[in-house]
Formats: structure tokens, sequence, C-alpha cells
């Protein structure tokens, strides 16, 4: 079945960076979107920055737009997320996604079929 594994998540100070990795297997996605979204204690899911099946199409929710890059590697089934200047109000667990349905860049959750179990970030002021 398809498995999604995040991995990077952590401890940072206000300002500091770090870099979450998306493993996918048991499937085939190169022609589907790919996400990370995040959920915060009380608060509804968001996706927070998608990418296209080419990998030349993004986009971002505005809050981290500029300091939020989403990266994808086909060939290795990986998504990336490199966070910067990371704010106390960015503290989540954030979750990587794949949309079932080819050639979409959706940014709302409930179009992402395949979810992997989240990696805690947590940024200190």
């Amino acid at each position: 079945q398809v498995q999604l594994v995040e991995s990077g998540g952590g401890l940072v100070q206000a300002g500091g960076s770090l870099r979450l990795s998306c493993t996918v297997s048991g499937g085939a996605f190169g022609i589907n979107a790919m996400a990370w979204a995040r959920q915060a204690p009380g608060k509804a899911r968001e996706v927070v920055a998608a990418i296209d099946w080419t990998g030349r199409t993004t986009d971002y929710t505005e809050s981290v737009k500029g300091r939020f890059t989403i990266s994808r590697d086909n060939g290795k089934n990986t998504v990336d997320l490199q966070m910067n200047s990371l704010r106390p109000e960015d503290t989540a667990i954030y979750f990587c996604a794949v949309d079932g349905t080819p050639f979409k860049l959706p940014m709302l959750p409930s179009k992402y079929d395949y979810w992997g179990q989240g990696t805690q970030v947590t940024v200190s002021s």
C-alpha cells in the first residue's frame, strides 16, 4: 500500500531553519501534486505548500511565502520543504500528502488522498 514517511522535524529557535523530507512508496505519483500541510493544536489542517507533477509550478499559503520552499524529486519519490525564518506561529505537526488525481495542484487538504503520519515542528521564541 501507499506509504508516506516524513523526517526532519524538531525544535528550533525563532529565525532558524529546518528542512523536512518525505519519501513516498507503494505507488507511482509522477503525475500527481504533492504537498506539505500543517496542523496546530486546536486549529484546522492547512496546506502550506504544494508542487505540481512537473516540479515547475508551486503554490504557498500567504503566511509562508518567501520563507518556505517546496521541491520534489520524481526519480526518488521524495518531496522536501525548506523552512527559513521560522516563527513561533509555525509550530505544528507537519504532514506530507499526495493528490490521487493527476495533473492538479490543490491547496485544500480534502483534495489530498494519501497522508504521512506527521512530524512535529516546534519554534521557540
